[in-house]
């Protein structure tokens, strides 16, 4: 569904915009691979010096589309298939060598913050916010979030994000590093453009050497690797059926009857 991902490329910038704002810019499988397709081919093409990710509407994202899980849940082959061969949008992320610049207005959720972690400037308006509610939904930290996030912003803001599910404004994730600026959502957009036009004016094999210095690739796609077994799992669990019906039916989830199985 290229329409909901649109893909632009312009003066050594290659532009992604997430194009679904009638669902607040829920990522389907189609959107993730388009997504981690175009970060893939970037790699390669000496014509793109930096990718800027945004959104329309007024959502950045609300992350994965919760159909999707459900239906791994529910047993449903095809979406069982696709969960165990992984996500093309943060495998790609991980190995990306183009710096990544995103602009965030509105709601980033779940995998629209975690995707942050791995960009190397990050714009976001003032009222945003950012959520991460894996274990709301009875699920696991992804995109190497589980090391990434404790080690920009320390364990306490991290283990309250993930587990509590506690929500930072535009202006807090700029306090704490997780953003370069926090600005008027009107100005956000623009502002992130000239930041990746300004990137794609300096010499790009220095950019690029000095991207993959600050990075380790090997261990990033490792604790995905180790992230996306223990979500499966979760994925497959009676904890997330009650959550996922929760969710369906506006009610508070009751996890009292869950009987967890021992962490490996």
């Amino acid at each position: 569904m290229t329409e909901q991902v649109l893909i632009e490329k312009v003066g050594g910038v290659l532009t992604l915009t997430l194009n679904r704002p009638e669902k607040k810019n829920a990522l389907t499988r189609a959107m993730y691979a388009a997504l981690g397709g175009a970060i893939d081919g970037a790699n390669d093409d000496p014509s793109v010096r930096c990718v800027l990710i945004q959104a329309n509407g007024d959502m950045f994202t609300a992350g994965n589309d919760l159909a999707d899980f459900a239906a791994v849940n529910a047993g449903d082959p095809e979406a069982q298939k696709a969960q165990r061969d992984g996500n093309p949008l943060l495998a790609a992320l991980g190995r990306a060598k183009k710096p990544l610049v995103a602009a965030v207005q509105g709601r980033a959720v779940g995998v629209g913050l975690t995707m942050l972690l791995h960009c190397d400037l990050v714009f976001v308006a003032e009222d945003a916010l950012l959520t991460t509610p894996f274990v709301n939904l009875a699920l696991l930290p992804e995109a190497a979030s589980s090391i990434l996030l404790p080690a920009r912003i320390g364990h306490a803001r991290a283990f309250s994000m993930f587990v509590l599910g506690e929500a930072v404004t535009g202006k807090q994730a700029e306090a704490w590093g997780i953003a370069n600026a926090a600005l008027p959502a009107d100005q956000v957009q623009a502002r992130a453009r000239a930041a990746a036009e300004a990137v794609a004016a300096r010499p790009p094999a220095s950019v690029a050497i000095t991207k993959s210095l600050m990075r380790e690739p090997e261990q990033l796609a490792a604790r995905m690797a180790l992230e996306g077994q223990h979500f499966i799992r979760q994925l497959a669990s009676a904890e997330a059926k009650e959550a996922f019906a929760a969710f369906a039916e506006k009610r508070a989830p009751d996890f009292s009857k869950t009987v967890p199985e021992p962490a490996e």
